[in-house]
């Protein structure tokens, strides 16, 4: 895998030869943080030299911090119709291949951002995209 310039916004992560699907291609790494600590973060206790946000939300009490100890999967951009897939497995977040990804392609994965948070808009460019990195609300 290479890091590179993206076309879908800033710089991705890259396969350097094809990966076979249902191939474990990265664990996303990072700091352990605490929700609680999260949230006191957010209220402007980050520390100043991290600039950027790579947040993993593990579960309803731990999230991973991409850009404190990451290895590069922080750096994984958002697609609506991803090549990858995550995997959480005691305690751990790893993603997976879908399906067969061609050498010099850029790696994505469904954020699955929370429809009732502010909504990202998306520039995956895929046929079926659905125009934002958050999960749509079902029709009530």
């Amino acid at each position: 895998m290479r890091v590179g310039r993206s076309p879908i916004q800033g710089f991705g992560v890259f396969a350097e030869e094809a990966i076979p699907a249902g191939r474990k291609v990265i664990e996303y790494a990072g700091r352990k943080i605490s929700r609680k600590a999260l949230h006191r973060e957010r209220a402007g206790k980050r520390p100043k030299k991290l600039k950027r946000v790579c947040m993993f939300i593990y579960d309803r009490y731990w999230a991973v911090d991409g850009a404190h100890g990451g290895n590069g999967a922080e750096l994984i951009n958002h697609g609506c119709d991803p090549n990858l897939k995550t995997r959480k497995m005691r305690g751990h977040i790893f993603y997976y291949s879908r399906r067969r990804i061609h050498a010099r392609e850029e790696l994505t994965v469904d954020y699955r951002l929370n429809p009732r948070t502010f909504r990202y808009a998306c520039r995956c460019g895929s046929p079926n995209c659905r125009g934002t990195m958050n999960l749509t609300l079902p029709l009530e």
